[in-house]
């Protein structure tokens, strides 16, 4: 087994860490890209928030086959077919000149992204001894936020500097360089032991998850709440680009800086935890998410960031609280219940746009934050109930 500061660890750690900056990156390139879509092809925003939506829910739905998968045929193996996957459909995405079949390779490409988050951590947990994994999660997740911000920086940056189909064709070059890196860094497998795929078990066992009520409303928590929070994104990228700011795409990109904070508020969550229960600190989180919502509202574009710099902290901080409720909810099946915790966040993710767009036609931006304060009242309301249903059973275990 690897052990915490081994050079297997660190080579592993890196490996891992890398094809997590590729695969988040290429999610997330077409965030800032988004007004340029709508201008070239002659669409609507809601037409062009397809090329990040439909790449979300190939995601999404995928996780629920590469787990299953990587069991039977082995972890390494999978993760370099799905990223060699995600290397040609990237470089064909530079050479389309349909908006639909854009739509369609942004489709497989989605699919081929989800191998290696589906198997990650299952890599880990059969080769890094427990404290060994412990810090390379950290680390990995790491590798998720940087990936997203470095992602919507290129697609930012080199869209403005060239056009949209360089940002594909630099996508490529970069995943290639990622995907060779990440096979020759990361250790084969050495303790997996191949297990033959059991579908009726796994339905099962989803069926279990899904019929668990403290399990079902973490999974519409951290749904919905991304549901809102990454779909702001796409509509500011319009609001900033149209008057009075007239953002270019290369200043759109560096609004998703604002990410940063989220990861100090994932790192806090672990901590704060350990005070507050997980339903109080999902409840804290979405306060703080609405609360930074409100401030955007305030007219001038200091304000703006300022609330998404707020939106950050608040939605990783209840996201953090929410995933690790679910994994220690799970009374069976913890990869799966996790699992189905991400095809819900990525489901969310793909289908706010349909939301809340109506409202942007009706009130532009006002009407974005409309709609976001009524979808987080019904997930405050969620974890306020969680809250209740903990602390009434956690009485009833004390007076047992």
């Amino acid at each position: 087994m690897i052990e915490s500061g081994s050079t297997a660890f660190w080579r592993a750690t890196l490996a891992l860490c890398l094809g997590s900056f590729m695969i988040f990156a290429n999610v997330y390139v077409t965030q800032p890209l988004l007004p340029t879509l709508m201008n070239h092809f002659a669409i609507s925003e809601l037409q062009a928030g397809w090329s990040f939506t439909i790449t979300t829910l190939a995601l999404g739905f995928s996780l629920l086959i590469y787990g299953p998968l990587s069991d039977a045929f082995g972890r390494k193996n999978i993760m370099l077919i799905s990223m060699a996957g995600v290397v040609v459909t990237t470089f064909l995405l530079s050479q389309t000149e349909q908006y639909t079949t854009l739509l369609v390779l942004r489709g497989m490409q989605g699919f081929c992204l989800g191998g290696l988050p589906a198997i990650a951590i299952a890599y880990m947990g059969d080769e890094f001894r427990r404290n060994a994994m412990l810090l390379a999660v950290g680390f990995y997740i790491s590798g998720n936020t940087l990936g997203g911000i470095g992602g919507r920086l290129i697609g930012g940056f080199v869209g403005e500097w060239l056009d949209w189909p360089s940002v594909f064709l630099v996508m490529t070059l970069l995943s290639f360089l990622l995907l060779a890196l990440f096979a020759f860094l990361l250790p084969a497998s050495e303790h997996f032991v191949a297990k033959p795929p059991k579908p009726k078990a796994m339905v099962r066992q989803l069926g279990c998850h899904l019929a668990n009520p403290l399990l079902l409303v973490a999974y519409l928590i951290g749904g919905l709440n991304f549901f809102i929070f990454i779909n702001q994104y796409s509509f500011v990228t319009f609001l900033l680009a149209d008057a009075p700011y007239h953002l270019s795409p290369s200043w759109l990109g560096l609004l998703f800086l604002t990410y940063l904070t989220g990861t100090i508020g994932s790192a806090l969550s672990g901590r704060i935890v350990q005070s507050l229960s997980q339903p109080r600190c999902i409840l804290l989180g979405i306060v703080i998410f609405m609360s930074g919502t409100l401030v955007t509202l305030i007219p001038g574009l200091t304000a703006i960031i300022t609330g998404f710099f707020i939106n950050a902290f608040g939605f990783f901080f209840a996201h953090s609280s929410a995933s690790s409720w679910v994994s220690h909810q799970a009374t069976e099946g913890r990869a799966s219940a996790s699992s189905l915790y991400l095809v819900f966040y990525y489901v969310g993710a793909s289908s706010g746009g349909f939301y809340l767009q109506p409202f942007w036609q009706w009130q532009g931006w006002p009407g974005v934050v409309l709609a976001s304060l009524l979808i987080l009242s019904v997930t405050l309301s969620l974890s306020m109930w969680l809250h209740r249903r903990t602390t009434k059973r956690n009485l009833l275990s004390c007076h047992a």
